[in-house]
């Protein structure tokens, strides 16, 4: 019998059967000869030393890459397939430009579907969620890509389109008017092998007809294999007639005042999930210990894997539960308990069995180490107490040798991480794992494997009986989003990506015990984190997942959308993004929040912390807009085409609870931001100033509550305001001058008000003033950006509009009028846009001679700064063409000032570019 036939009877499987299958416009007899075929393409282009090398290539032998793969429609390295599978779903009809506007609903959705519970993973958006994003950018037939897919809810979304239940796709259209029902096709990429081998299982197990007999077979396999190690003493005499469900294990430490040895469990109580905390009795002194008096005992034993001493924190087994014929029990481990746990750990496993160090072919560890929790722990079965590392070397052989056994190899990735160390015993006696870290508990739960392993089919059973997808609709790619070279230019119609952000998640060191049962591992090289071992701080963070945004900007086509969703409280990290999104060439047109449950978000238009799930939509400009630009230059025209069209893509009305919203994108202070960023990202002049900018947005749009729209767009929102009862303002966060100044029109907008009545509220906004930012008086921000008016001449309208309407005897007065000037008299009020560029020069004045003074000091550093004298410097420089002095003042700046504002961020990046393209 040949191995391959050994591995199906195994697992329960006929090796061959099926009839005629179509692939990318080929026929093959059945899927066997299929996937034999494009295992043989991709068997060649595997000795390519030329594919080998491409940043992101995972480090993996051959024969490993294609016992992982199913090609053309999965490959544990970047996919070469990727241009016939588009081809083969699209009918090449260029941008298609539907027109959309950005999808401005918050979007609830929990998290306990079958899709969420099959398999655990660092971060999973719901697919349910994706839904509504891609009924509402895409048509049946588009081209969906998520270039950091992680388990492949993207797909399951896509298809989702198509297969949702009829009785839930009435609350679906209530949030997506228009939705258009039918089968979307997905691209996925992840830098994880793990990944994209469980987004892959996640898309054949509905396909899998007999999950479930397989699942038993491979299941009693295992029993008969292994399930004599989780056998224990009953009550009674006989030995093996119980089984263990699970058992307890407990750190051993000493007293640092009198040296005694004991396990936690025996000092704290059984029921106390967390004794270090609240202190624990030592039992040779009886002093009240807390966690900085206690030492971890170590001991160095004889390994079997590795054939050498090693020397690892020594923990005990404390708890036993057992359930006999008379129901579930727990008592502390017996001598026959001791006795087989010693004898299983002396077994060297016939099969093969991962021996990697953790992160061993760039260094050991990374940082998820933590001194003291992770001592000690260096290869991977390190992580495991015997008997769940001898189970899942069987269920490996079962799952994976040789080929995947779709559907029951989801079994292994699932489990792999719940029988580690890492599961923390609970007085609620379910173990867990801490999330998003290595983390080694002092009180540890290790389960029957046996026992998890049911738990897990049993949610595979529920996805097969829940979820309906076609694994041929989506193509999976193993590498790195910053080269998607297999794909077209303009292919995709619409992008969905989750990035990493930051030092949120370390995902290679996370991933690592998967990647080491799968034998196939990340490339940390093109890994977009933050991270003290690979070297990678925010700039070169913003970097690699810049690179990574260009490829989406290039595969896209142009007027469609990319949705990026966004988990981090770090303004740093929002801004690289923000940054990298616009170096990328995309255009924000509005940011959401993914949960309703966590409330409101203030469209960013402060500078304020970033603690909620954000969506962020961006767009990608037209062709006709680009070509402006392709002379290098731009005029006027241009700045006014590009907000007409920024106007059309942003939503035109948003309500809750009976109240609209001003949608912070549509006011003039953003626009000009928007602009400004267009412009520079195209490394053109900016022809128009502020004053000129915000004057001509009067003359040119419609205005409404603060808001500007197109003429054809006023309608519909005056018809939509009139259904509800009031306009929700714009929540501010007075932080810095911009916001502060921000916040004075608001209030001034309302209610014009003297010095002296404005003075005390404007106090009580200065708690959250940034420390680096110099503090700006109430009087400066009102003589740079206001009026102030004397009672000489008649009332100006803005006041006038608010006495007449807020003081009876004030009504129907004339401007002139001695009462109502008397009234008026040292009121601040906004100005008119029109009669605004004295003020705008005054500004300018102000905030450039004080960028000289930052230019000319000798100081090595100065702080604190104003940030409107830099932006305004930069700004100048940046016109000037002057990108030297850039990046010279920002050496005099602390980094962290540049990193966490997207405009100075914006004109560095650029200057720095520059400097070195000369």
């Amino acid at each position: 019998m040949s191995k391959r036939q050994q591995e199906f009877e195994f697992a329960g499987e006929s090796p061959v059967g099926g009839g005629p299958v179509e692939c990318l416009g080929m026929t093959f007899e059945n899927d066997e000869a299929r996937r034999e075929y494009f295992l043989e393409r991709l068997r060649e282009k595997l000795q390519d030393p030329e594919f080998r090398s491409i940043d992101g290539f995972p480090i993996a032998d051959i024969e490993d890459i294609l016992s992982l793969s199913d090609p053309p429609y999965f490959t544990a390295c970047p996919n070469p397939f990727l241009r016939e599978f588009i081809q083969s779903v699209t009918t090449g009809s260029g941008s298609n430009h539907y027109g959309e506007t950005a999808f401005a609903a918050d979007v609830s959705i929990g998290r306990y579907s079958a899709e969420s519970l099959a398999h655990s993973y660092h971060t999973k958006v719901p697919a349910r969620a994706i839904l509504r994003y891609i009924l509402h950018y895409t048509k049946p037939g588009d081209v969906v890509l998520d270039g950091f897919c992680g388990t492949g809810m993207t797909a399951l979304a896509a298809q989702l389109c198509e297969t949702l239940p009829g009785e839930e796709r009435a609350e679906v259209e209530a949030e997506v008017p228009g939705a258009k029902w039918g089968l979307r096709y997905s691209v996925l990429c992840d830098l994880s092998p793990a990944a994209t081998f469980i987004a892959a299982n996640y898309l054949r197990v509905p396909q899998v007809t007999d999950l479930e007999q397989r699942c038993d077979t491979i299941l009693a396999r295992l029993e008969q294999k292994v399930g004599w190690m989780y056998r224990t003493d009953s009550s009674t005499p006989t030995f093996g007639d119980a089984r263990v469900l699970h058992t307890t294990w407990s750190d051993v430490f000493s007293c640092k005042n009198c040296g005694v040895e004991f396990d936690l469990w025996s000092t704290s109580g059984e029921e106390d999930s967390r004794p270090i905390k609240d202190g624990i009795t030592c039992p040779g002194c009886h002093s009240i210990l807390q966690e900085c008096d206690l030492e971890r005992v170590f001991e160095t034993r004889f390994d079997p894997l590795l054939s050498k001493l090693t020397t690892l924190p020594k923990s005990v087994p404390v708890e036993v539960a057992y359930e006999d014929a008379r129901g579930r029990h727990s008592r502390g481990p017996s001598e026959g308990d001791i006795k087989l746990l010693r004898h299983v750990e002396s077994i060297v496993p016939d099969d093969w069995f991962p021996l990697a160090q953790m992160m061993d072919r760039e260094g050991p560890w990374g940082d998820t180490y933590r001194a003291g929790y992770c001592s000690g722990t260096t290869h991977a079965h390190h992580f495991y107490k015997a008997r769940a590392f001898h189970t899942l070397v069987a269920l490996r052989r079962a799952v994976l040798t040789q080929t995947v056994e779709w559907g029951p190899s989801m079994l292994l990735t699932a489990t792999a991480l719940k029988l580690t160390r890492m599961m923390r015993y609970m007085s609620d006696g379910i173990g867990r794992i801490q999330n998003g870290v290595i983390y080694f508990p002092s009180l540890s739960k290790e389960t029957n494997a046996l026992h998890l392993l049911q738990i897990a089919k049993k949610q595979l059973q529920k996805l097969r009986a829940e979820t309906k997808v076609e694994p041929t609709a989506t193509a999976i790619t193993t590498g790195s989003s910053a080269n998607l070279s297999g794909l077209p230019d303009a292919s995709i119609d619409y992008v969905f990506v989750d990035p990493p952000f930051g030092d949120n998640l370390q995902y290679s060191e996370l991933n690592f015990l998967w990647e080491c049962w799968l034998r196939v591992r990340t490339s940390r090289q093109p890994e977009a984190v933050v991270s003290k071992s690979q070297e990678k701080d925010l700039r070169e963070y913003g970097r690699l997942i810049t690179d990574c945004f260009r490829e989406f900007y290039r595969v896209l086509k142009a007027g469609r959308w990319i949705t990026i969703e966004f988990h981090n409280s770090r303004n740093a990290v929002w801004n690289a993004i923000q940054a990298a999104i616009m170096e990328a060439g995309f255009v924000v047109a509005d940011v959401r929040v993914l949960n309703k449950k966590q409330g409101a978000f203030n469209q960013v238009v402060a500078a304020s912390a970033v603690k909620k799930d954000l969506v962020i939509s961006a767009y990608k400009p037209t062709d006709e807009l680009g070509r402006g630009f392709e002379i290098g230059a731009a005029s006027l025209a241009h700045a006014w085409t590009f907000i007409e069209g920024h106007l059309r893509n942003l939503p035109v009305f948003v309500a809750q609870q009976d109240a609209a919203e001003v949608l912070a994108e549509r006011t003039s202070h953003m626009l000009y931001d928007r602009m400004i960023a267009f412009f520079i990202q195209r490394r053109v002049a900016i022809p128009v100033d502020a004053s000129e900018f915000y004057s001509g947005l009067d003359l040119r749009f419609a205005k409404r509550d603060g808001m500007y729209f197109l003429p054809e767009q006023v309608a519909e929102y005056d018809r939509k305001r009139a259904s509800v009862t009031e306009v929700r303002q714009l929540e501010l966060f007075v932080s810095d001058e911009a916001s502060a100044t921000q916040w004075v029109r608001q209030q001034l907008t309302a209610r014009p008000q003297s010095f002296q009545d404005l003075q005390p509220q404007f106090m009580q906004q200065l708690m959250a003033w940034a420390k680096h930012e110099r503090t700006i008086e109430l009087k400066e921000i009102l003589e740079l950006n206001f009026l102030r008016y004397d009672g000489a001449e008649e009332v100006p309208s803005q006041i006038h509009s608010y006495l007449s309407s807020n003081f009876r005897e004030l009504r129907n007065l004339d401007k002139n009028d001695a009462q109502l000037r008397a009234k008026a008299k040292d009121r601040w009020y906004v100005p008119d846009p029109r009669k605004e560029g004295d003020l705008e020069k005054l500004r300018l004045r102000t905030w450039l001679k004080e960028f000289e003074e930052y230019r000319t000091t000798t100081k090595r550093k100065i702080k604190p700064v104003r940030m409107e004298a830099l932006r305004a410097g930069f700004k100048d420089c940046y016109d000037k063409g002057d990108h030297a002095t850039i990046v010279a003042v920002a050496k005099k700046i602390p980094e962290n000032v540049i990193q966490e504002d997207e405009k100075l961020l914006m004109y560095y990046d650029v200057a720095v570019m520059r400097l070195g393209e000369s």
